[in-house]
């Protein structure tokens, strides 16, 4: 699961790290780019010894540059991270950007409410924290499953304070 309790739910200090899921770990992404490579030389090997492969080989390196290209792109879009901090008498929550932004909001523990959008929310299931006159959403990356199980999980510690 893409988030996890750093601390014991019990402790006066708990703090939840939550990021997106990633599908395809560095060794995948190397494996899949040199498969790909792979693949599309494959036909070019008839094309050994004529002048016609020079002519193919920029548009087969174009298509695995591409493909690199893509990958890392979306690698670096899930670059995000939250970290919500529940104290005896504060909620935190710390959200950094894929671009190193780091948003931050937070309120009193006792007032903080956490709410979830069945079908209203930009995603199934929204969840979404509020109080000190703001409502922040927390989780948006995650699945469905995983937000509603986030949601009864932040319902839990909030109600604990």
């Amino acid at each position: 699961m893409p988030y996890e309790w750093t601390t014991a739910p019990e402790a006066p200090r708990q703090e939840m790290r939550l990021w997106p899921h990633q599908s395809l770990p560095a060794r995948g992404f190397a494996a899949f780019v040199l498969a790909t490579f792979t693949m599309i030389l494959i036909p070019t090997f008839t094309l050994l010894g004529t002048t016609l492969l020079w002519g193919m080989l920029p548009f087969v390196l174009a298509a695995v540059g591409g493909i690199y290209v893509a990958l890392q792109s979306n690698h670096r879009a899930r670059q995000i991270e939250e970290v919500l901090t529940l104290d005896s008498d504060t909620a935190h929550l710390v959200h950094t950007t894929p671009k190193g932004e780091v948003k931050e909001w937070d309120c009193n523990r006792y007032w903080a409410r956490v709410t979830k959008y069945e079908k209203d929310g930009p995603v199934p299931h929204y969840v979404t924290l509020s109080g000190h006159g703001r409502e922040v959403e927390i989780g948006a990356f995650l699945s469905e499953e995983e937000r509603i199980s986030l949601y009864d999980d932040l319902a839990r510690s909030l109600r604990r304070a």
